[in-house]
């Protein structure tokens, strides 16, 4: 039976074979890649296109025009959300802009 600082020595002995063996195989990889790069005449735009759909919404949190005004005290309301009092319960269509 192997001891604690016997098994702590091999774990060291293998992390650093495991970080070697990366950087060898990083080394070829990118080799490879950059060989297949000049083959091919590839540009970074052809390889990493830009991501869709991750930008943010240019409507999200804009300002909305107003399509509803109190003519009493020039109180105005987009539509959305819940209704002010001077409009909740009656004909939109009299408020409308």
């Amino acid at each position: 039976m192997t001891t604690y600082k016997e098994l702590l020595k091999q774990r060291e002995a293998l992390e650093a074979q495991i970080s070697d063996a990366r950087q060898r195989e990083l080394s070829d990889a990118v080799t490879r890649v950059r060989g297949l790069i000049e083959e091919f005449g590839l540009t970074a735009a052809d390889v990493f296109p830009p991501a869709r759909g991750r930008g943010v919404s240019s409507a999200k949190g804009g300002k909305v025009a107003a399509k509803y005004r109190d003519p009493a005290t020039g109180a105005t309301w987009t539509g959305r959300g819940k209704a002010p009092k001077w409009i909740a319960d009656q004909d939109r269509t009299q408020f409308a802009i």
